[in-house]
């Protein structure tokens, strides 16, 4: 017979409280120094995009090679498999902020014409993207771990509650 697993209620709840905690530090953070900032608990959707994670991937990208915001769309978009959009009135004004701090620098492609707006890294944002990476990676991580413990905990026994097979279930679910 095989060995009945125990609900890992508690794991999940603290994983989740974690996050929930790493969220309201972020927003913590982000009034202190004047930035705007979403529910403390919207880990999931709004706190990963204000979470510096946006900042660190474009850093990322800008420094493997030059390149311009669309492109920068279309490759966080690949990265991460769709499951993050970027719109370009998020990724507009960010490139305009970062150019403005000095973390990047942009170059039209051709200087007479309003064309592709070139982005590189500066030094400047080589240290900011050296900052992030150990900023940013405990936060990532909390992430990854709520998520595994939720796939987990939903997934674990390959049954639905009150499903076919399940201590709920009726013989009317076995017919259908």
């Amino acid at each position: 017979m095989a060995e009945e697993r125990k609900p890992a209620e508690k794991p999940v709840a603290e994983a989740v409280a974690e996050a929930a905690r790493a969220g309201e530090e972020a927003a913590r953070e982000r009034k202190s120094r004047g930035k705007r900032g979403g529910r403390p608990s919207d880990v999931f959707g709004g706190e990963i995009r204000r979470r510096d994670v946006f900042p660190l991937l474009v850093l990322h990208l800008v420094a493997k090679e030059p390149t311009y915001g669309n492109r920068l769309i279309e490759a966080i978009e690949e990265m991460t498999q769709g499951v993050i959009s970027v719109n370009p009135n998020t990724m507009y004004p960010l490139l305009r902020t970062m150019e403005s701090e000095g973390l990047v620098e942009g170059q039209w492609e051709l200087p007479d014409k309003r064309t592709r707006r070139y982005y590189s890294i500066t030094t400047k944002g080589r240290r900011e993207y050296k900052r992030l990476l150990g900023e940013v990676e405990p936060f990532l991580d909390s992430v990854i771990r709520s998520v595994t413990l939720i796939k987990d905990e939903v997934y674990r026994d390959g049954t639905v509650p009150g499903g076919p097979g399940s201590a709920g279930a009726t013989d009317r679910d076995a017919k259908t």
